[in-house]
């Protein structure tokens, strides 16, 4: 029985965490806010040749271009261990080799974060440009993979090998945590996201069902439109003209609600997509 007056803290000292796309954004941030902590984190992130976009800020393809140097700076600088590894998470064999690095180097993985995306937006419209006018494409075997292959198997992936190897190491405790967007409405415009989005959250959702007998949660973050770069004047605009969306967040803001899931506060939270407002 927990003490009077004694509550659970979010102190991750001794901790190992795997974080996605971890180069930029929520993914970048979540890796500080989680070695701030006390984890040592490894940090996954591929570098990206975008082309140029009209309807995207230059300073967002420079970032997905960019490489882990500036996060493992960040990560140092609150006194974190950090690891940082390219890897393509399109190619399947790639989940297994992150958590054979992170075993090797940092230990057993206590806290995965499922924040990588194929990102790219196609639609079933007959038009080139989208709302925010970003550039489209039509739905096609090549976009269904380009998405699949990173938002939903690899996800899947990524997760079974976290199972195994944290229920055979008897650790006791586990976290799962996937970044997710649109809904079961779908995602029109950004269709084949949308769609690999739920598959993730379904995968999720099983898992916080299967692994709860191990101490494993497994929750999915629903961020709002969130300032990772990619949001123009015109997308901060239709935030504010829309009532559902509330306000641009910032990518700190949605990492802390992942850190709460991450820490020993979030232990009875589990099975659940949690949408941030």
């Amino acid at each position: 029985m927990r003490a009077e007056g004694v509550f659970p803290t979010n102190d991750l000292t001794g901790r190992v965490a795997l974080v996605t796309g971890a180069n930029h954004g929520i993914g970048a941030a979540t890796a500080v806010t989680l070695a701030r902590l006390g984890a040592a984190v490894l940090v996954s992130y591929l570098r990206l040749d975008d082309p140029p976009d009209p309807g995207i800020p230059d300073a967002y393809r420079r970032k997905r271009a960019g490489d882990a140097t500036e996060v493992s700076e960040r990560v140092r600088a609150v006194g974190g261990r950090v690891l940082p590894v390219e890897a393509d998470l399109a190619d399947p064999a790639v989940p297994a080799r992150l958590f054979d690095i992170a075993e090797r180097e940092l230990g057993t993985v206590d806290i995965l974060v499922n924040n990588a995306s194929g990102w790219l937006a196609d639609t079933f419209k007959p038009t080139a440009v989208d709302r925010h006018g970003r550039s489209l494409r039509p739905v096609s075997a090549e976009s269904f993979d380009a998405q699949f292959a990173v938002d939903a198997r690899a996800g899947a992936l990524l997760i079974a090998e976290f199972a195994r190897r944290n229920v055979a190491a008897r650790r006791g405790w586990g976290r799962i945590i996937s970044l997710t967007s649109g809904g079961s409405d779908g995602f029109p415009e950004e269709v084949s996201y949308g769609a690999a989005k739920a598959a993730l959250v379904n995968y999720t959702m099983a898992a916080a069902h299967e692994l709860a007998p191990f101490g494993i949660t497994a929750n999915a973050v629903h961020p709002p439109v969130t300032d990772t770069g990619w949001v123009s004047e015109e997308v901060r605009a239709a935030v504010a003209d829309d009532p559902h969306l509330l306000r641009v967040a910032e990518p700190e803001e949605v990492a802390e609600v992942i850190a709460f899931l991450a820490g020993e506060s979030g232990r009875l939270v589990t099975g659940n997509v949690i949408q941030l407002r």
